[in-house]
């Protein structure tokens, strides 16, 4: 491209996008830099979809100021534009004495991270809240402000923010090489050169490579492997809070939960991996997944599976954030992001933009934003089109449904290609409708939905 813009932001996940939300909020041109053909194709769009408090975040980190501080900004920001939230509260169970003694610890840890509302319950009070788990819970740690939430349709309204905001969204330009100059950095992509004053790396699991191609070696990133199990949305009775397993060194553990769209979930493993694009489920991560479940919560295991997947997450050698800027290279980096990003993700952009302004880009707030936009609601606790009869009634496409496992509409899948940035694939019209999402996985609906994704949206003529 020819222009040179103010900042380029490398990476359209739930990071690179809020931080280009936050940045076209001022008088600045900005590009949102992506590799794939669709934000939020990357490590963002598979995790357990958890908005975290930070109650068991390391005290005094950076990681645990701007997951607290996310928590608020996310909360605000999906009322504001229709991101579908469920306060379900989780509960800590522990399983042994061992992991009973350790609660009051966990408690103290969230006050230091100034969160107040947590409370040890014995076991009776544990199997009234959660009667369906599997026997020998000696008692629990019950945080009552976790919550679930849509990391897709949260990436997407961010990514659209930025776009309405006047960003310029760039999709498939792999950063291959860097080349610094005096009053600009160009990124070099297999489509074409991108110019920039400032650049910012927000690359996810690219993050310590493209860190590299910038004079550093600050960190190294290793894919973890979490696989996952869904299971139909006729179990979600036996979940109806977010059960965690009392955190080790390793990580959070497997749990179980609830999500917006009506399942439940059951995971994620943490494995350690080689290939940075290694999503494949596998047999002894899925057997391992069962095996705890059974233990977890037996009953969970007689229902019907609707997926498994697996997502990448992050998994770096630093104990914290990395969230530096370089004045010299006109550089910032958003690195070591693990799985708190989706909750941390606003927090993460406020700071960010802090440290661009001291590191010497000037920014001169706009008064003239424009609203933000409002999602399709993809959540089964708020009303969808096929039950809104005064909808249909206007248009009859939000009657007319397409994919009968999930209720999506007509309607829905032309609104997706209507919006400010339509899907380039059937997995991103998935991830911004759910059709294809449930039991049959398009096994009854793929080849109209394949037809109308076709048609830019229409169905066939």
């Amino acid at each position: 491209m020819d222009a040179t813009f103010d900042v380029a932001v490398i990476g359209a996940g739930l990071v690179g996008s809020a931080i280009a939300r936050a940045l076209a909020g001022h008088r600045l041109s900005v590009a949102l830099v992506e590799g794939r053909d669709d934000v939020g194709d990357g490590t963002s769009k598979a995790n357990t979809a958890i908005l975290h408090t930070g109650f068991d975040a390391t005290p005094g980190t950076l990681e645990s100021r701007l997951v607290r501080r996310g928590y608020a900004m996310l909360t605000e920001y999906a009322a504001a534009t229709g991101i579908p939230v469920e306060r379900t509260g989780a509960i800590l169970v522990a399983w042994d004495d061992e992991q009973l003694a350790a609660l009051p610890g966990l408690l103290a840890k969230a006050g230091r991270n100034g969160y107040e509302r947590a409370s040890i319950v014995d076991s009776s009070q544990v199997y009234r809240m959660m009667p369906h788990i599997g026997p020998g819970a000696l008692g629990g740690l019950v945080v009552p402000d976790e919550a679930i939430t849509c990391t897709w349709s949260t990436n997407l309204a961010l990514a659209a923010d930025a776009v309405g905001r006047g960003a310029a969204l760039l999709l498939g330009r792999r950063v291959e090489r860097v080349t610094a100059g005096r009053d600009a950095t160009v990124l070099h992509t297999p489509a074409g050169d991108v110019r920039a004053r400032w650049v910012v790396n927000a690359a996810g699991l690219g993050g310590d490579v493209l860190d590299g191609l910038f004079g550093h070696k600050r960190f190294t990133l290793t894919p973890r492997r979490g696989e996952l199990i869904v299971f139909d949305k006729q179990a979600r009775p036996l979940a109806e809070h977010i059960l965690l397993p009392v955190p080790t060194a390793r990580g959070k553990g497997v749990l179980i939960s609830p999500t917006v769209y009506g399942n439940v979930m059951l995971g994620p493993t943490a494995e350690d991996l080689d290939d940075r694009a290694d999503t494949a489920t596998s047999e002894a991560g899925l057997a391992g997944l069962l095996a705890q479940g059974r233990r977890l919560c037996p009953a969970l295991l007689d229902e019907e599976v609707t997926a498994t997947y697996a997502g990448l997450r992050a998994a770096a050698d630093s104990p914290d954030y990395l969230i530096r800027a370089d004045a010299g290279r006109r550089y910032l980096l958003a690195g070591g992001i693990r799985s708190t990003g989706l909750s941390a993700c606003l927090a993460i952009a406020e700071h960010a933009t802090a440290l661009l302004r001291d590191a010497g880009l000037e920014l001169l707030a706009r008064d003239d934003l424009p609203a933000p936009p409002r999602m399709p609601n993809l959540g089964e606790a708020y009303r969808r089109p096929y039950e809104d009869a005064a909808r249909i009634a206007g248009d009859p496409e939000y009657g007319r449904i397409v994919c009968f496992c999930e209720r999506v509409t007509a309607g829905e899948i032309r609104d997706a290609f209507a919006g400010p940035i339509p899907p380039a694939t059937l997995s991103g019209l998935r991830r911004r409708t759910r059709a294809m999402n449930g039991r049959c996985q398009g096994f009854y609906c793929g080849a109209e939905v394949a037809a109308r994704f076709a048609g830019g949206g229409r169905g066939a003529a």
